[in-house]
């Protein structure tokens, strides 16, 4: 009866640890994709002043290479360590932590390579396509068939979702949308880790730039 009473109480525990685990994993994953949406900042500022922009991306990428490099030599830097500890995930605890390095990268290299529109679109992909496919995808995601490569039908549902509904507001084209949704969707998909922050918005910017408008 002990034993029986023992291995129930170790089941829950497990349980417990399960779900609590996931909870964190989720509250992490919100910490990252906030920082996602902000960079759906870049074109509005971009409109204003593009050099400006591009410069604040730049100073900002290299001001956090800086921050990371200290906290990984041992100095705690207030503020942006806490930020950093919170939105890494397992496999980054004891590393450079480079996702916003390379988020910071692909908006600059976005409004860099191409125009207005297609730079917008290639960024908003970045920061909403990529956001909600992580956060869906996280929380809801039940559906992860072998082809996918861990990632689930859920997840690209919502990055396919979130992308079509910017670029139709970027450039009021179904067809537009629609192609960059395909695009965003497909290089989402892909196991790239933190080289989709990079890979989402030149590949979105340069299929809307070369082969729609």
């Amino acid at each position: 009866m002990n034993l029986n009473k023992n291995s129930f109480s170790i089941s829950r525990l497990m349980g417990f640890d399960a779900e609590a685990s996931e909870l964190q994993e989720i509250k992490t994953e919100l910490v990252r994709k906030s920082m996602h949406f902000l960079i759906a900042l870049s074109p509005s500022m971009a409109s204003l002043n593009r050099p400006l922009t591009a410069a604040i991306l730049m100073v900002g990428t290299l001001f956090y290479a800086v921050m990371e490099t200290l906290r990984l030599s041992g100095i705690e830097v207030p503020l942006v360590s806490s930020l950093t500890s919170m939105a890494s995930r397992p496999r980054d605890r004891e590393r450079f932590v480079l996702g916003p390095v390379t988020l910071g990268l692909g908006a600059l290299l976005a409004l860099l390579l191409y125009p207005s529109p297609a730079a917008s679109i290639g960024i908003y992909a970045l920061a909403f396509g990529d956001g909600f496919a992580s956060l869906i995808g996280k929380t809801f995601g039940k559906h992860r068939p072998d082809f996918m490569l861990g990632k689930s039908i859920e997840g690209s549902l919502a990055c396919f979702g979130a992308v079509f509904v910017t670029a139709y507001g970027v450039s009021r084209s179904f067809k537009v949308a629609f192609i960059a949704a395909i695009t965003a969707t497909l290089v989402e998909a892909l196991p790239l880790r933190d080289y989709d922050n990079l890979a989402l918005p030149i590949s979105v910017g340069f299929v809307v730039q070369m082969f729609i408008l």
